[in-house]
């Protein structure tokens, strides 16, 4: 783990308090949000922020910030699932590439090349096509395209930590192969995973908004995060707020888990 300096202190306490309230916004929206976001109000269409309404009003007179908010509930869990799919599929893959080698390591290392010598985009989309539209099936594409990278590291790991002596000795005094995975390789393992793990969430986070704007995420008037910039797309000269707004949220949550996954990371380690 790295040691920050004082202004990475500051800025860890800064990221870790944005993702505190973006914690709360998936388990209380209606605690920050005093709106309800699908309340249709014809008198209150396209205003711009202000006290009302922090990030202004859509074309039916919503409060977008509620919006926001309540949409939280849909994106942050969906790109929870696709990172917990990669690190589950690919730390399996890997843990096994790595340790056991041979034919193994040979079959899962093909396996992981295809996936990774695909653009990620697109093959999402191409799973999406299979999966169907929605936003858990695009949580699915999405964990699944990161299958790769995880594996990788995976395996780059328990070949580093499989040469050192306390992993040999366990070997030797007879303890059998899961008894050296799960007690010896494993545990040492997690640090980079994890600080992988965060730069995954970010990437699911936009991964899952893109496809989201694309339209294969949940119907309106599902209030995605995605869905939100491309329901503004088509008047940001005038109603800026609409694509704006969502979009600076995405950007924020997306840099405190990236500081966060800088924090995780340790010192030697190439990620």
């Amino acid at each position: 783990m790295r040691s920050p300096d004082r202004a990475g202190r500051a800025g860890m306490i800064v990221a870790v308090g944005v993702l505190l309230i973006v914690a709360g916004w998936v388990l209380a929206p209606g605690v920050f949000a005093r709106h309800d976001p699908y309340t249709v109000d014809p008198e209150a269409t396209y205003r711009p922020p202000s006290a009302a309404h922090w990030f202004g009003t859509d074309s039916l007179g919503r409060d977008l910030f509620a919006r926001v908010v309540h949409g939280t509930a849909a994106s942050v869990p969906a790109a929870l699932l696709a990172v917990v799919i990669a690190l589950f599929a690919g730390g399996l893959l890997g843990l096994l590439a790595g340790y056991f080698r041979g034919p193994v390591e040979e079959v899962i290392t093909r396996v992981v090349d295809v996936l990774l010598s695909v653009p990620s985009f697109l093959l999402a989309m191409s799973l999406i096509t299979t999966f169907g539209f929605g936003t858990v099936n695009v949580a699915l594409a999405v964990g699944i395209v990161s299958i790769g990278s995880v594996a990788r590291l995976m395996r780059a790991e328990v070949l580093r930590i499989g040469s050192r002596p306390y992993v040999t000795a366990a070997r030797v005094s007879g303890r059998g192969h899961t008894a050296v995975l799960l007690l010896h390789v494993l545990p040492n393992a997690t640090r980079p995973v994890a600080a992988l793990a965060a730069l995954e969430f970010a990437a699911a986070v936009l991964g899952i908004s893109a496809l989201s704007f694309l339209g294969f995420g949940a119907a309106p008037p599902s209030p995605e995060w995605g869905a939100l910039i491309a329901a503004g797309r088509g008047s940001v000269s005038t109603e800026w707020w609409l694509s704006i707004a969502p979009g600076v949220v995405i950007a924020i949550v997306v840099v405190a888990v990236n500081m966060l996954s800088s924090y995780l990371q340790p010192e030697e380690a190439g990620i």
